[in-house]
């Protein structure tokens, strides 16, 4: 499936902690865009995919998600719960169908490899309930927006 896992190393003092995101040497594409989203526990954003050869890393800043991706084709499913007692980064091939839950209040960052362009978004979804990853979630009855209650 090529999600690739990077492990972040936190370094903790007295002040608080540092950890570095990423390395762009370690992409296999170049970020051109980053985005922030804040969602409260309960919250399912996706699946979305982009048919264009957007791929995303996906980061927790703050709280525990859970990331969900879904290989359209065989059908595989990767899934990890990321954030404050996981720290880890996630590459996704934006090929196949991504999404995350909040598992508690969370504050996420996805960067991407192309920039968001609303006359022709690249943005298809999967629901987030199709039976090859309803049983994924901790949820059955999440927080949705309008377009992914109606994928």
């Amino acid at each position: 499936m090529n999600v690739r896992r990077i492990p972040l190393t936190v370094h903790e003092d007295e002040r608080g902690w540092f950890t570095e995101l990423v390395r762009a040497s370690a992409l296999p594409k170049p970020i051109k865009q980053a985005n922030l989203s804040r969602s409260r526990k309960g919250v399912i954003r996706g699946l979305h995919y982009h048919e264009r050869g957007q791929d995303d890393l996906f980061v927790c800043l703050f709280g525990m998600v859970r990331v969900v991706v879904l290989d359209r084709e065989s059908g595989e499913v990767f899934t990890e719960d990321i954030g404050d007692d996981n720290p880890v980064a996630l590459y996704v091939p934006g090929v196949h169908a991504h999404g995350y839950e909040a598992l508690t209040d969370a504050l996420f960052a996805y960067l991407v490899t192309e920039e968001y362009d609303p006359a022709d978004p690249d943005e298809h979804g999967v629901p987030w309930d199709d039976e090859r990853v309803r049983h994924i979630w901790s949820t059955t009855s999440p927080v949705l927006s309008a377009r992914d209650a109606s994928s």
